[in-house]
């Protein structure tokens, strides 16, 4: 596969398509030294992107969270999504919107005389843990913890909070595994490095209080789904020992779907019935 950089086809980029080549940036933009940042993942199923409004209300949301504002309202950004999906002419896509502080006056910590900049742009990406979907995903256990609340905003989707999370998954992959579980601050179980986590034991799920991370709107719609179908679910902090007693796992993102764990560190979990049928019935809850 070609370079990011280096691809046909165009990007929505500060109000107006431009070529994909050309979307750059100056290398004093402030987001690149002082992670001024934020971004939504996101999927088109047959033309039409799950969630899209969801997804841009909480991009806003996420900005006002690090101290900017977006220059374009939430009308704006879905419009320029549809733009920029068609230009592409893919009907299956990831939509990657991304808002920061750009090159400006500042060039310090401080950057609130600089222009606030915003893209979107449209790939073909499958599945993101590849083959995990049949056979399930096996985790490394993180040395790094999602941080308190009282020193990160936990709940921006922001990219500086994903600086550990690639740290994790680099260390995780080295081990030949596809992505790390981490713990949070207290030493409770989190989530992975992009996704939430799921837990079945005795027909009951079990999913972390995502007290001091981001509270993904696949999770959302996954617990509603498992509430339609009268399964009980539990939002609670899980200590690690718990692991051993659970009998299946998942993971939920928009970019990982609905993925089965096979393995986390020494915990083994069956891709069990209702793992499958979850994936399943999201799998076609999309694409309605």
């Amino acid at each position: 596969m070609s370079s990011y950089a280096d691809r046909d086809g165009s990007i929505w980029m500060d109000g107006k398509l431009i070529p994909w080549r050309e979307a750059n940036v100056h290398i004093l933009t402030h987001a690149m030294h002082y992670a001024s940042s934020v971004f939504e993942g996101e999927r088109a199923y047959g033309g039409k992107i799950f969630k899209s409004r969801e997804h841009s209300e909480r991009l806003k949301r996420s900005a006002q969270m690090i101290d900017f504002e977006i220059p374009y309202t939430v009308d704006e950004i879905e419009a320029a999504k549809v733009e920029v999906l068609a230009a592409s002419g893919l009907k299956d896509a990831y939509v990657r919107a991304v808002a920061w502080r750009g090159a400006g006056e500042d060039m310090g910590v401080a950057s609130a005389r600089n222009p606030v900049r915003m893209a979107i742009a449209v790939w073909e990406w499958g599945a993101y843990y590849g083959d995990a979907k049949m056979k399930g995903a096996k985790l490394d256990i993180s040395k790094w913890k999602r941080p308190s609340p009282e020193t990160i905003p936990s709940h921006a989707k922001a990219a500086g909070l994903y600086m550990i999370c690639t740290m994790s998954k680099h260390a995780a992959e080295a081990k030949g595994c596809s992505d790390a579980m981490m713990f949070d601050y207290r030493g409770y179980v989190a989530e992975a490095t992009g996704a939430n986590i799921f837990f079945v034991k005795d027909g009951e799920v079990h999913t972390p209080d995502p007290d001091c991370f981001l509270n993904g709107l696949t999770r959302q719609t996954v617990i509603g789904m498992l509430r339609d179908k009268q399964i009980k679910v539990h939002e609670r902090h899980i200590m690690p020992e718990e692991l051993e007693g659970f009998e299946q796992c998942w993971l939920t993102g928009t970019a990982a779907e609905v993925t089965p764990v096979g393995q986390i560190g020494d915990y083994n979990f069956d891709v069990g019935a209702l793992t499958r049928d979850i994936a399943q019935s999201y799998e076609k809850l999309v694409r309605e």
